[in-house]
């Protein structure tokens, strides 16, 4: 769903982002898990306000957000650097699930969302094929993306279970 359709804020700053990026972080949001769209735009709104206004950044920290229905909302979208993973945002997209899974699983419906976005991310050219995907957790001290979705993701292929290092800085 494009920004338009969830009634997004208009950002405070844009920076652009090059892909194909190497590197994708799952999160979540540690909120509400939403179904239906009127329920999924609230929460959407919700979000960007918590991230613009009481953590000061320009938008809506992930580039690409999904409830718990399957929809996939657009944050900052493919091709702008988020505010998702400190020292990570200009080199990596973040996908966030909707919801609070530390001791819940996400519905397989948003499991099956984000398996697709990132097809499609590799297709489109937004995500290399080679990228390696991690959990907010790994590289900040966070419960992040809860422990029942990372069990999860540390299952797919492109999870990598090596402390990520950081090409900027090597």
């Amino acid at each position: 769903m494009p920004r338009g359709q969830w009634i997004a804020r208009q950002p405070k700053h844009i920076n652009a982002m090059s892909t194909p990026v190497e590197f994708v972080f799952i999160h979540h949001s540690a909120m509400s898990q939403c179904h239906g769209d009127r329920d999924n735009c609230r929460e959407m709104r919700l979000i960007q306000n918590l991230h613009m206004d009481e953590r000061g950044w320009d938008d809506i920290a992930y580039n690409f957000v999904v409830s718990g229905d399957g929809r996939i909302y657009e944050g900052r979208g493919w091709d702008r650097e988020g505010a998702h993973t400190k020292g990570w945002n200009d080199i990596a997209i973040a996908v966030c699930f909707m919801g609070n899974f530390v001791e819940t699983d996400p519905d397989p419906v948003a499991i099956s969302a984000v398996q697709n976005l990132l097809i499609l991310g590799e297709e489109l050219g937004k995500i290399s094929p080679d990228y390696k995907l991690y959990g907010h957790r790994d590289v900040r001290p966070t419960e992040c993306p809860g422990e029942k979705l990372y069990t999860l993701i540390s299952s797919w292929k492109n999870f990598d279970m090596f402390e990520p290092v950081n090409p900027k800085y090597h």
